[in-house]
């Protein structure tokens, strides 16, 4: 071996690692979507929440980002530590899917099928299929599926040169002695955590041996206890991604560490007393990639059968190694969700639900506070405008973080659909606080209305009632016949505003109405007339999301000049609402 096949060795390894961490990001991008579809029909069967992580892991190729997601999910109060035990179980599992592929490289064989098989005869056919999508791709999927197919095969060329490299030291002396001293099961099982921990990714670190085990001299006596201890270096970056978490997803994080030290002790001691007492000769024979990718399965799987009866226990020891101190904060908005975009901005629309529901209840609450004002009422709707408030400044920063990373086009058009609904759900709570206080005045000072005026601002009030409710079924529903009625009520709020000035002015001329009275009826007015806009703009994000364009104002032009729909219901609704 010379400084050539040592850095061309380097450079396969580069790649390798490279082209799986490519592919690993596009995977998770590409099935944003198909991952919140999995994980929110989550139960608490063991079963069912063993095969989810196995699914999710086989998806996007990594049981470290799998169970950094359930960390954050933990820390964020959305999934319970035994959910997240089950989920973590399968991830173990779904991890070896990596290896199967991986031990493709082992093909051997001169027939047609089997040259077929082999990464060398297909790899330049995906790479060329990932270039025309990566180039010619019009949309963020079929770009994403094109790196995909991209880093697939550059993780196999790295691989395959890799091999080729490691192929020209199998007869050195030293590398010889190297491989041998690994035969020894507690320094195999600490260079495999060590391995694992400096690559972060036990998948790597099980493609690194198979290519290793194509020069023949990786027997099974050193391949299972360097397996064993990748599965525990695998739990570094876990360990790291829960500091800063609350107790409940430190617990999790750790739990994958138990699962992993566990199945190591127990399946170590088993495989020393067979090794000593039988000592059978199968374990001296030498691995391939196809029986390392089989051997790290069969043992993964083996570990699931051993802790999952002791699971309620490992709970309760979790529970005591690291106790609550304290009464703990969920988190709102976990950082560790910005590894998996989609599932972020779901998480982002489950607060902007809770938002929209406080902005809602604070515009009714304020048109009660203009027939019976109390102290209690004018507090609720102060609360609920400093839940909008509170919820805008973290869901706006966030999205601002999301936005900042490299996410899918689709994911950034949502993004952006919800920086702008956001600002317009806590300006609604923002009116709400001013109708209240023009009900303090009126209360304060004496001030009533006209029962002319008085019966025009019950109409104006329900005008405004219907508004809010629409736009903000439109949103928690997802419901477009809703959104579609916004713009034609909010034309009519218009209309009743201008009128309701215009007949206040004339009762102010004929001495029907105070000038005090006056101000305060204009003030509600143009807060009741700006609640409708901004429900006008939740709406148009509405529409404006489900034809993937973010222009609500040239879609609600659109819509208001050149559609039947819109003159239809607008009729409607100036005939409900007429003074």
């Amino acid at each position: 071996m010379d400084i050539f096949d040592l850095l061309t060795m380097i450079g396969g390894l580069s790649l390798f690692l490279f082209g799986m961490n490519v592919m690993g990001q596009s995977l998770k991008r590409r099935a944003g979507n198909s991952l919140k579809t999995i994980l929110s029909s989550l139960t608490d069967n063991r079963f069912m929440g063993i095969m989810t992580g196995l699914v999710v892991t086989a998806a996007i190729q990594s049981s470290s980002a799998t169970t950094v997601m359930v960390v954050g999910f933990v820390n964020s109060g959305l999934m319970t530590l035994s959910q997240s035990m089950n989920l973590i179980m399968g991830a173990n599992v779904g991890t070896t899917v990596t290896g199967w592929i991986l031990s493709l490289s082992g093909i051997s064989g001169g027939s047609l099928v089997l040259q077929l098989l082999k990464p060398s005869s297909f790899t330049p056919v995906l790479s060329l299929i990932g270039v025309v999508f990566l180039l010619t791709g019009k949309t963020s999927r079929r770009r994403d599926t094109g790196m995909i197919l991209l880093g697939f095969s550059t993780l196999m060329f790295g691989l395959e040169t890799m091999s080729s490299a490691v192929s020209a030291v199998k007869d050195v002396p030293q590398f010889h002695s190297m491989i041998v001293s690994l035969s020894n099961p507690f320094l195999g099982i600490l260079v495999g955590a060590v391995l694992t921990a400096i690559i972060q990714s036990s998948s790597a670190s099980v493609g690194v041996l198979q290519s290793l085990s194509l020069t023949g001299i990786i027997s099974y006596e050193t391949a299972i206890p360097l397996i064993m201890g990748m599965n525990i270096g695998a739990c570094v970056p876990i360990i790291l991604s829960s500091v800063g978490t609350n107790t409940n997803a430190k617990r999790s994080a750790y739990y994958y560490l138990v699962f992993n030290v566990i199945g190591t002790v127990f399946w170590l001691t088993v495989f020393l007393i067979v090794k000593h007492t039988a000592n059978p000769a199968i374990i001296y024979e030498s691995a391939n990639p196809f029986t390392i990718a089989f051997v790290h399965t069969v043992y993964k799987l083996l570990c699931v059968a051993i802790v999952v009866p002791s699971n309620g226990l490992i709970e309760k020891l979790l529970a005591w190694l690291l106790p609550e101190t304290a009464v703990e904060k969920k988190e709102e908005l976990d950082e560790l969700l910005l590894r998996t975009p989609a599932l972020a901005l779901e998480r982002c629309h489950a607060l902007m639900l809770e938002m929209a529901r406080a902005s809602r209840e604070s515009i009714k609450d304020a048109i009660v506070s203009l027939h019976v004002y109390s102290d209690e009422l004018a507090e609720r709707i102060q609360k609920k405008e400093d839940i909008t408030d509170h919820y805008e400044d973290i869901i706006g920063t966030y999205l601002v973080k999301l936005s900042s990373m490299k996410i899918a086009e689709e994911e950034s058009m949502r993004a952006g659909e919800y920086l702008k609904m956001i600002t317009d759900l806590e300006r609604i709570a923002d009116h709400s606080v001013s109708i209240m206080k023009s009900s303090a005045e009126m209360k304060e000072k004496g001030i009533l209305f006209s029962d002319a005026a008085g019966n025009e601002m019950e109409v104006m009030c329900r005008a405004i009632n219907e508004i809010c409710e629409l736009a903000y079924n439109a949103f928690a529903q997802e419901s477009l016949d809703d959104a579609f009625l916004v713009e034609p009520l909010e034309q009519v709020v218009d209309y009743l505003k201008d009128v309701i000035r215009t007949n206040h002015i004339k009762r102010l001329q004929a001495g029907g109405c105070s000038i005090e009275a006056g101000f305060i009826l204009s003030d509600i007015l143009t807060s009741m007339e700006r609640v409708s806009d901004h429900c006008s703009n939740i709406a148009g994000c509405i529409i404006d999301a489900s034809s993937n364009n973010l222009n609500v104002h040239e879609t609600l032009n659109e819509y208001k000049h050149n559609s039947e729909r819109f003159n239809r219901a607008y009729s409607r609704f100036m005939e409900k609402y007429s003074l």
